[in-house]
């Protein structure tokens, strides 16, 4: 009776790889992403109940941010509440079905907040698969326990688990992006260090702008970045703890190093070092501060990022006469160039899935920058999004959608942007300031 009550579409993305995971749940709702373009799944998410009218307040401020993450993602297309037929005012009420079929929608977020005697809030919801009438998952929904101050992130948690039932990929929203903060005239330029939420909320800047930063990145527990600091105009690499502002260098090289990079595993850096104006490709073990130098070629080989499992590294390189993508072992062995394009490729990064390499296309015959992806072969070269300048992608924990940024011509402003891998969907992030240099971190622990 329960399978014939279940809607199971495959999943097969644009990109070609076919989803046919199921989620352990009572019901199964699925979105159809065939095609380039989306058909967003309406679904409807009221806000959520409270006792009182600071708690009705912050339950409609939950209900906003998880619909703004879904729309966001161009998966969902969430329903005007002037429509909604039946107010649900406790966990305890039951869905009239009926009723949201009405208005179309099928998915349905059923949620509450109430107050703890400690202080504390509770948030609990129910995601509904309206036209089975079953819970999506799990049965009798989830409650988190938190400060009220916390509420927003408890929204991207929500829109993560809503988001992963109906695709059956990871969500991505409780996620942050640091990147380069810019102001200034274009010769005098100041770059701050400053973090956000993925949505462009809880901004803050980390450095003062006294010295130029560039190149931030995340560590895999999203908690320290490494970046480039040009300190009393000396070109160094180093470690921020978000959470104390404690720095450190990293090190001291000779000459200029630059592009650092963490391993999946967090215990080693990787970058690019420029001695005797040559640049090479070096690894640094951050338990033992032991370097290791992977790559010896009389040329420019830059930007590398570790593959997922950190068995393999893409970097550029000029060696062949332009600048290409290239990979190798861990070790540095066995490296092979994989563009083969007309144009000069640069800025490689490894998705975190491992299924594509995200890079940035100049020197084109139309004048343009592009971002793209390839696989780690070379192969499937899809360009994504073209501008004057576009560059710098860096992609969301779950593969499927990247950021970069993009700069108008004749000095316009830096703006930060999203796109998924169908080429569509692009959304700009909103900044207090001029943006570019993205890193978005993994899901917050």
């Amino acid at each position: 009776m329960l399978n014939a009550l279940k809607r199971i579409l495959a999943v097969t993305l644009a990109v070609g790889s076919l989803l046919t995971m199921s989620a352990p749940s009572r019901a199964e709702v699925h979105i159809d992403i065939t095609r380039g373009r989306v058909e967003p799944m309406p679904i409807a998410v009221p806000n959520f109940a409270g006792a009182s009218p600071e708690l009705q307040q912050v339950g409609r401020d939950i209900s906003d941010v998880i619909t703004k993450d879904l729309e966001r993602s161009g998966l969902f297309r969430p329903l005007d509440q002037k429509g909604f037929l039946q107010a649900l005012t406790s966990m305890d009420v039951q869905p009239r079905f009926a009723d949201w079929r009405t208005i179309n929608a099928q998915i349905l977020v059923q949620g509450v907040v109430e107050a703890l005697p400690n202080g504390q809030i509770r948030i609990s919801f129910r995601p509904w698969d309206v036209f089975s009438a079953q819970e999506i998952k799990p049965p009798g929904g989830k409650a988190y326990g938190i400060d009220p101050a916390n509420w927003r992130r408890v929204a991207h948690i929500i829109a993560d688990e809503i988001y992963t039932a109906a695709t059956g990929e990871t969500g991505y929203f409780d996620t942050r992006v640091v990147y380069i903060a810019e102001s200034g005239p274009a010769l005098n330029r100041m770059k701050r260090l400053a973090i956000m939420d993925q949505d462009g909320a809880n901004h803050r800047y980390l450095t003062d702008g006294a010295n130029l930063v560039l190149t931030p990145r995340f560590s895999p527990t999203a908690q320290e970045i490494t970046y480039l600091s040009f300190f009393k105009n000396t070109p160094r690499v180093y470690l921020f703890n978000i959470d104390t502002g404690r720095q450190e260098v990293l090190g001291d090289f000779p000459g200029m190093t630059y592009a650092p990079r963490f391993s999946p595993d967090g215990n080693k850096v990787i970058f690019a070092a420029a001695l005797n104006g040559n640049s090479d490709i070096y690894e640094m073990d951050l338990r033992t501060r032991k370097t290791t130098r992977l790559t010896d070629n009389p040329s420019i080989d830059t930007s590398p990022s570790y593959s997922p499992r950190g068995d393999q590294i893409t970097f550029s390189s000029d060696r062949g006469g332009t600048q290409q993508i290239y990979t190798m072992n861990a070790d540095g062995s066995n490296q092979q160039r994989i563009s083969f394009g007309k144009g000069r490729y640069g800025t490689p990064v490894w998705s975190p899935r491992g299924d594509f390499i995200a890079f940035t296309l100049y020197g084109t015959s139309d004048g343009n920058f592009y971002v793209g992806v390839m696989k780690p072969d070379g192969s499937g070269e899809r360009r994504l999004a073209q501008g004057f300048d576009v560059e710098a992608p860096t992609w969301a924990p779950n593969g499927r959608v990247f950021m970069y940024y993009a700069q108008a011509a004749n000095g316009g402003r830096a703006r930060l942007f999203s796109i998924d891998l169908t080429g569509y969907n692009q959304r700009e992030i909103v900044t207090p300031q001029d943006a570019s240099d993205p890193a978005w971190s993994p899901l917050i622990p």
